[in-house]
């Protein structure tokens, strides 16, 4: 899968000058040395899914660093890498990257920023979509990160009501809730107690689905059969990966579902309510700017979540037997049909 910007390359024989992939990662490539004798300087782009999950993010980045006046293979080069879902890969591949002595390392999520933490003090790091950057201990302070490592957080108040009343509105009747998180992720877990608060408020009963490995999906939802009438699905790396296994799971128990991402309900999910993960890309783009025109990551303060979106799939709805209200249709930013 390529990703990449028009470029303005001049001679007929740049201009077909195109993206490879090599290895799982896609790489720009760069004029010879002859023609740019000065170093430019590369971005190692370390996502935590796949190019299938995360393809969206990457050209929401590279397109933002474009317009920012960084020309793939002129003035900058991207090498993106996949971790697929694998803490052990997030590992090898940040090291791979502080080998390579790459100028920045943007990541996707907090696993993948704790393996390139793990691996460098020096790089600087920009975190795009961490879910609690100071209980991770990525930074001294959101206002001052202090070290080599800012970025984008997932952080916003009150996510888990939203969801949780945008599906009783689309669920008539709904009492029991489902809830599926990675026990194995403290953020995901966090996030899981606020969900249960949040339903406590509403009177539904709560059943807990904590699975730590994509095998545990199967079993958990077997092992709950008919015991709710709905499910939230806690957003992170393990259940964004296996983000169609679930799908399909929850179609089979005929279980409405609520998601953290859009790539959820494209994979089949009911809904979403969520940070826009290429608006944070975007944005990530910026700090990446700043870092490579001399900015310290140590200064940069982290940033919220700002633009949030709300995506319905009605296709999934009649499959289930339900009707998306027109109050929720109405604004919605995407409906999946």
């Amino acid at each position: 899968m390529w990703y990449g910007v028009v470029l303005d390359l001049g001679t007929p024989m740049r201009r077909r000058e195109f993206i490879t992939v090599i290895g799982g990662a896609v790489v720009w490539p760069v004029t010879a040395h002859a023609q740019q004798p000065s170093k430019v300087p590369t971005v190692g782009f370390l996502a935590s899914g796949t190019a299938s999950s995360h393809g969206r993010w990457l050209a929401a980045f590279a397109q933002r660093l474009s317009e920012l006046g960084w020309v793939e293979s002129r003035t900058i080069t991207i090498n993106a890498r996949w971790a697929e879902g694998r803490s052990e890969r997030a590992a090898e591949i940040a090291a791979d990257f502080v080998r390579q002595k790459v100028d920045v390392i943007v990541t996707t999520g907090t696993p993948t920023t704790l393996a390139a933490k793990q691996a460098t003090a020096m790089i600087p790091i920009v975190f795009v979509a961490a879910g609690d950057p100071l209980a991770d201990n990525l930074v001294a302070s959101l206002a001052r990160p202090g070290g080599n490592i800012t970025g984008l957080s997932l952080e916003s108040t009150d996510l888990a009501g939203k969801r949780l009343e945008l599906l009783s509105e689309v669920v008539p009747g709904l009492r029991r809730l489902a809830i599926l998180v990675n026990a194995r992720n403290p953020t995901a877990m966090k996030e899981a107690g606020e969900v249960h608060a949040a339903a406590g408020t509403l009177g539904l009963e709560v059943i807990m689905l904590e699975i730590r490995q994509a095998h545990d999906i199967g079993l958990v939802f077997e092992a709950h059969k008919g015991q709710a009438d709905a499910l939230y699905v806690q957003g992170d790396l393990l259940t964004l990966a296996n983000r169609i296994a679930i799908d399909t799971q929850a179609l089979r128990a005929r279980l409405p579902s609520t998601y953290a991402f859009r790539e959820d309900v494209e994979a089949g999910g009911l809904m979403s309510y969520g940070a826009s993960l290429p608006d944070l890309s975007r944005r990530a783009a910026d700090y990446v700017d700043k870092i490579l025109r001399g900015a310290k990551p140590a200064e940069i303060p982290v940033e919220q979540p700002t633009k949030f979106e709300l995506v319905v799939n009605t296709k999934a709805a009649k499959a289930l037997g339900l009707t998306i209200p027109s109050s929720v249709l109405a604004i919605a930013d995407e409906v999946v049909k």
